[in-house]
């Protein structure tokens, strides 16, 4: 797969409960080549679930969807695809990486680190049906025990993966510690020739550390997860630094404007409701280290309405 596929090298990361249509739209217009949906149901999207589909809402003109799923086995995911196909992702993602307890108990998201015979078996099932590109997201093992992201790596590629995107950690470690730099070398080396396109994520908080893992690593491209939330300036902030050498970090007037226009998307898509509820997190995250924002921080978590969260993000400016 070219990179032109998913259209660059810098990716806004899957987050549950984060990259739904509207941070997605936010993102994009900052400068994000591509999105990754929330994770989806394999069996919910099979089963035609209503929450299942709305995480797969696009944005008006949202032109490039990577669409993450997660199941622990082939059959959901051979169930799931012609109502996956009715989406038109721009690529299919199969989740390997997520730690939560709920999801790993089912046997899906990490857990499938411990049977790499079993990507094989899901990517091949997509395989079947469609020549739109499948990618990867994993983990460098279940613990430190059990190390075995380049076995997992060649068994994706083995089944006719077209992307790997690598979290280096271990389930284990969930989202503490710090990401193996070192592993991002060995992976991009051992895959070398494949034509495969290789991704990394963990620790990718500034255009300094997206910029250090593309050169160093010989990356093709990383996906920012954390570092996007309440901070889709970085998306701008790193092809700056790519085409220019420096970058100009946004002033708190942007801040605030970007947070106010992700807030009404949320409310136009979700109602005030939900909209306002699901906002909170973003506005404490676009807030953070403005001065006088300790304050403001209380009123939007006692906010519940589009306007009392609009008077509270005003005081940052006056």
């Amino acid at each position: 797969m070219d990179i032109n596929t998913i259209g660059g090298p810098f990716i806004l990361a899957p987050l549950a409960g984060y990259t739904d249509k509207a941070f997605r739209e936010i993102a994009r217009g900052m400068g994000a080549d591509a999105a990754v949906s929330e994770m989806v149901s394999a069996e919910g999207l099979a089963r035609n679930g209503e929450k299942t589909k709305a995480l797969l809402e696009r944005f008006p003109g949202e032109d490039r969807l990577i669409i993450q799923i997660f199941g622990p086995s082939d059959d959901p995911v051979r169930r799931a695809m012609d109502n996956l196909l009715a989406y038109n992702p721009t690529a299919i993602d199969i989740n390997c990486g997520c730690p939560v307890p709920k999801v790993v108990k089912t046997g899906a998201g990490s857990a499938l680190m411990k049977n790499p015979p079993m990507i094989g078996r899901i990517i091949k099932a997509i395989r079947e049906r469609t020549d739109i590109p499948v990618s990867v997201k994993f983990r460098l093992g279940w613990n430190a025990e059990s190390i075995n992201y380049l076995e997992f790596a060649d068994a994706a590629a083995d089944a006719g993966a077209s992307m790997l995107t690598l979290h280096a950690r271990t389930r284990a470690q969930g989202y503490s510690g710090t990401a193996d730099r070192n592993a991002f070398r060995t992976l991009t080396s051992h895959l070398e020739g494949s034509g495969i396109l290789v991704f990394g994520s963990g620790d990718v908080l500034s255009p300094e550390d997206a910029l250090a893992l593309i050169e160093d690593c010989h990356l093709d491209g990383v996906m920012f997860a954390r570092g996007a939330i309440g901070n889709p300036f970085i998306f701008r902030e790193t092809k700056e630094l790519v085409e220019k050498g420096s970058y100009e970090k946004p002033s708190t007037e942007e801040k605030v404007s970007t947070a106010l226009r992700h807030l009404h998307l949320m409310i136009r898509y979700y109602g005030e409701n939900v909209g306002c509820r699901e906002m909170r997190k973003h506005l404490m995250a676009y807030i953070k280290g403005i001065p006088g924002s300790s304050h403001v921080k209380n009123e939007i978590g006692r906010a519940v309405t589009e306007e009392e969260m609009e008077r509270a993000l005003g005081k940052l400016l006056s």
